[in-house]
């Protein structure tokens, strides 16, 4: 007999001798987890409707639905078929819609002029929307990307993003998207002070009761393609924008960063993206308590789509495992254009 199989036989005979039942009498982890009733009734983390927020994307025009073909089911919708979804999402229990807007190319400029004006692509969506659904919330980015001829998301000039000259144009803008109904200001443009910048810029037009969510924790991620399909900027974008996002390597920084934007009067942070970042978004809940965001990006949502067509998962599991996986590392909330979908399977008892 070799002395491989001696010391096989050697083991299995120890094993054999083992007494798992006494090993196991006192604590069977599986007792809890042999029902469905025993299984809700220990769970630790729930997703719900009231941790959804959908974004949409807005063009000109009306009576306009126009898919976006790196992000399936997902479309661009005039102002009067954003009325629509919103009306969808208000009778879903979904609490908010965040707003981006796809205007013409020839509107764009250096500066980002057009963010500047009271009645911009932007503002009018707000506007529809507040009026025909008051109750939804309406969540406004002020970043200048959509608005600018090279795709940043600040003022270009001599080949550099200025930050004093953006913030200041930002502020601006948060004054006239507050003016139009919006009832959160979501800066994701990273210049720094902005935040300050905004509550005070609000706060002397009005606005005190306007918060301010933060993208306190944007990074320099490869999972942004389909967004800047959706907003056509990716043809425009000059360069990149790790000069002022986050280097994805870099966690002390992100909460050096987010600690900036709580100072500065932020009432809610954001991590974005989002499944690659859980430890981001644990970090900002455990040190500063806001209430603490992540946006489930255009990437993320696209390979969870791609990955369920191509038959290698079930898109609706894996959909709620992400979004469940967001409340579980502390979000109060997720960013996600599967927004109605889970809303749906979640009145179903399946979330």
């Amino acid at each position: 007999m070799g002395e491989s199989t001696k010391n096989t036989e050697a083991g299995l005979a120890a094993a054999a001798a083992v007494n798992v039942d006494e090993i196991t009498a006192r604590r069977r982890m599986r007792r809890s987890r042999g029902a469905d009733w025993s299984r809700r009734l220990v769970r630790e983390t729930r997703l719900t409707v009231d941790d959804l927020i959908w974004p949409i994307f807005i063009v000109p025009g009306t009576n306009i639905s126009e898919p976006i073909s790196a992000m399936p089911g997902v479309n661009r919708l005039s102002v009067d078929r954003a009325v629509e979804a919103a009306r969808m999402a208000a009778d879903l229990g979904i609490p908010a819609l965040a707003t981006f807007p796809n205007v013409e190319l020839e509107r764009r400029d250096q500066t980002g002029s057009l963010a500047l004006e009271a009645d911009n692509l932007i503002n009018q969506a707000t506007r529809a929307i507040k009026q025909a659904v008051p109750d939804i919330g309406v969540i406004t980015d002020v970043a200048l990307d959509p608005f600018t001829d090279h795709g940043h998301d600040g003022i270009l000039r001599d080949g550099e993003i200025v930050n004093d000259e953006t913030v200041r144009a930002i502020a601006a803008a948060a004054v006239h998207q507050a003016d139009a109904g919006s009832d959160i200001i979501a800066p994701s443009d990273m210049m720094d002070g902005r935040i300050g910048a905004i509550r005070q810029a609000l706060d002397a037009a009005g606005h005190q009761n306007v918060a301010i969510m933060s993208y306190a924790t944007k990074f320099a991620s490869a999972c942004y393609g389909p967004y800047r399909e959706a907003i056509n900027t990716s043809g425009l974008l000059k360069g990149d924008k790790r000069s002022y996002y986050l280097d994805p390597s870099n966690a002390m920084e992100a909460v050096r960063d987010a600690a900036l934007d709580v100072e500065e009067g932020a009432d809610m942070l954001m991590v974005k993206p989002g499944l690659p970042y859980l430890d981001i978004c644990r970090a900002l809940k455990d040190n500063f308590g806001l209430p603490t965001f992540a946006y489930q990006v255009s990437g993320e949502y696209s390979m969870v789509k791609a990955a369920d067509a191509a038959g290698y998962i079930d898109g609706e599991r894996i959909m709620l495992e992400t979004l469940l996986a967001f409340k579980r590392a502390g979000c109060d909330g997720i960013l996600t254009y599967f927004a109605p979908e889970a809303a749906r399977l979640i009145a179903k008892g399946l979330g």
